[in-house]
């Protein structure tokens, strides 16, 4: 007899928990999430726009010219101005910090973790990079992890040694 999911009940949640769902939501009502252009305009007025995705994802897809790459498993760290870890920019509690991820989902629970630091203008690109590319902004790349090396071809590279 096959498995399936229809028939293995969901396990039972412990009391107070919730899912991710209503965290993100909860994450989200807390936010002033900026659309790509409305982001854009903020970065260019001195908001720091900090691109948390991990360092292959930038590569894989590109980058917006300027951002900040801090990655999302220290991200608290470098912004908490009581923080010894802390970047340079990180001066106060009242720096403009949008936070970009590759679609804006992990940026919404990154900016709300920001606002729990005390840094209450924090907030996200809805759509993240995917839409900033959609829309047109300014972007770099992708660009190959590796520096990519021509091959010749085994006929044409010469007499094998021994």
């Amino acid at each position: 007899m096959q498995v399936t999911a229809e028939r293995c009940p969901a396990p039972v949640p412990p009391p107070g928990s919730r899912g991710i769902d209503e965290i993100l939501a909860a994450a989200r009502a807390r936010l002033d999430r900026l659309d790509p252009e409305r982001a854009h305009l903020a970065y260019r007025a001195g908001a720091l726009l900090v691109d948390i995705r991990p360092a292959a994802q930038r590569a894989a897809h590109g980058v917006v010219p300027g951002s900040l790459a801090v990655e999302r498993n220290v991200l608290e760290w470098r912004f908490d101005p009581r923080c010894a870890a802390r970047l340079p920019q990180a001066v106060d509690y009242d720096v403009p910090v949008v936070i970009l991820c590759q679609e804006g989902y992990t940026s919404s629970l990154a900016a709300a973790a920001l606002q729990d630091i005390g840094l209450h203008r924090a907030t996200d690109v809805a759509g993240g990079f995917a839409a900033w590319r959609i829309a047109g902004l300014p972007a770099l790349g992708p660009t190959p992890l590796h520096r990519a090396f021509p091959l010749a071809s085994p006929v044409t590279a010469g007499p094998a040694r021994r």
